[in-house]
C-alpha cells in the first residue's frame, strides 16, 4: 500500500550512483600519470642517459677523443695534440664541461673499435651522415656548417647507447655552428 502511494506522488527514490563517468576516469588518469612521474623521478632516472656514464666521467676530468686525420678538418699536431675545425670543436666542447682532451689517432676502423670497447668517448674525422659505422657507433646529426666540410654533413661518433653524450654534443654543435 505504501509503495503504491510513492508511485502516485511521482517522486523518484533511486539511490545515487557512485559514477563511472568521464570526470572520474580523467581524475584517475591524472593520478596515474602523477604517480608514474613520481616513481621515475624517485628512481633517479634522467632522459637521455648514458648507460656507461660517459658524461658523468667526462665532467671536470678527461674527454678521450679519437681522430682520423683528414686534411682541412682534423690533423695531428707535432706535440701529439690535434688541430683543425673539428679539433677546435672537440676542445671547446671539453672546455664547456671543464675537461681536458686526450687525443688518440687512428683509422676510422680502429677508432670505432676503441668506441666499442669504451677506450675513447668520441671520434671525429671525415665521417659523414652516410657513415657505414652507424651500426657499430652512435652518431650525431650531420653538420654541413663545419668549416672545411665542403658541403658534406659531418658527424661525430660516440659509443652506442650514450644518448646523454649525443644530446650534449648536438646541443653544443647547434649553438656553435648556427
Amino acid at each position: 500500500m505504501a509503495l503504491a502511494t510513492q508511485r502516485s506522488t511521482g517522486g523518484s527514490r533511486r539511490p545515487p550512483t557512485r559514477g563511472n563517468g568521464p570526470g572520474r576516469r580523467r581524475i584517475a588518469s591524472l593520478i596515474g600519470m602523477l604517480l608514474a612521474g613520481m616513481l621515475l623521478s624517485g628512481c633517479g632516472l634522467s632522459i637521455p642517459s648514458d648507460p656507461n656514464g660517459t658524461m658523468d666521467r667526462v665532467e671536470g676530468a678527461v674527454l678521450r677523443a679519437g681522430a682520423s686525420v683528414e686534411e682541412g678538418l682534423v690533423e695531428k699536431a707535432a706535440d701529439g695534440g690535434a688541430f683543425g675545425p673539428l679539433a677546435d670543436l672537440v676542445e671547446a666542447f671539453a672546455e664547456e664541461h671543464g675537461a681536458e682532451v686526450e687525443w688518440t689517432f687512428g683509422s676510422e676502423e680502429s677508432l670505432v673499435e676503441h668506441l666499442e670497447q669504451h677506450r675513447i668517448d668520441l671520434a671525429v674525422g671525415g665521417m659523414t651522415a652516410d657513415t657505414p659505422w652507424s651500426q657499430m657507433a652512435g652518431t650525431t646529426r650531420g653538420y654541413d656548417e663545419v668549416p672545411g666540410a665542403e658541403g658534406r654533413e659531418i658527424v661525430m661518433l660516440v659509443p652506442l647507447g650514450e644518448n646523454e653524450l649525443v644530446y650534449e654534443l648536438e646541443s653544443f654543435l647547434d649553438r656553435e655552428l648556427s
